[in-house]
């Protein structure tokens, strides 16, 4: 059983007991250890089932708890004006959020 959420913009494919890194999650409550649904769920496969969600899955839950919150690798940035003695160096380090999948809920509506 698989799935494909939206998180940050980005699409990612995850299963039960997988770890991720998404986007920086940002919110008062969130930190190391905080469980999470994600609700945007676009497409979820069950075996030979396959639910495609126009653009979500209704009733279609993931849930997932918050493991880490690493940061990337430095990317340098380096400009430089010829002839005109301009040259600028800038770092950059991406933070992360790193999420452990726990469970894919999918619920029957109620008729």
């Amino acid at each position: 059983m698989y799935a494909i959420i939206e998180s940050g913009g980005l699409q990612y494919t995850v299963a039960e007991g997988d770890k991720l890194l998404v986007q920086r999650l940002i919110g008062e409550n969130i930190g190391k250890g905080t469980k999470l649904s994600i609700d945007k769920v676009l497409l979820v496969n069950k075996g030979n089932e396959t639910l495609i969600g126009s653009p979500y899955v209704e009733n279609a839950i993931v849930e997932a708890e918050i493991t880490d919150e690493p940061l990337g690798d430095k990317i340098i940035v380096f400009k430089k004006k010829r002839r005109k003695k301009y040259r600028l160096t800038r770092g950059h380090r991406q933070r992360y959020t790193e999420l452990s999948i726990k469970k894919i809920k999918i619920s029957k509506p109620a008729a």
